[in-house]
């Protein structure tokens, strides 16, 4: 009984977080005004999708503003969409992220 129960406390769910490079580490972008930020969530948008929904993002930074990634957080309605703050940290913990920009993104389309 002792034993099952020691070997159950070692059995916990853990994080994955995926990092499929483009490009090399010295060739990231590097987000040095907010403009900088935009042409770079706009460029790596699907603008193929045809929805009406807010989607939630958040940008990666490292400690020289250089990104380290980007990824969706959240899909909501129109009104509004749902952010779960531990998730947000969980992904820039993971991924030994200094900075996180977030931004969301309405489209409608009629």
């Amino acid at each position: 009984m002792k034993v099952q129960i020691q070997n159950s406390l070692f059995l916990v769910s853990e994080i994955k977080v995926s990092y499929q490079p483009k490009f090399k580490a010295c060739d990231r972008p590097k987000v040095a005004q907010s403009k900088d930020a935009y042409n770079l969530l706009f460029n790596n948008w699907d603008q193929g999708r045809i929805e009406m929904s807010e989607q939630f993002f958040i940008l990666l930074l490292n400690r020289a503003n250089n990104v380290i990634g980007m990824t969706e957080i959240s899909i909501g309605g129109f009104a509004g969409t749902l952010v779960d703050p531990k998730l947000v940290f969980a992904i820039a913990l993971k991924s030994c992220a200094s900075g996180i920009i977030s931004f969301t993104i309405i489209r409608v389309v009629i």
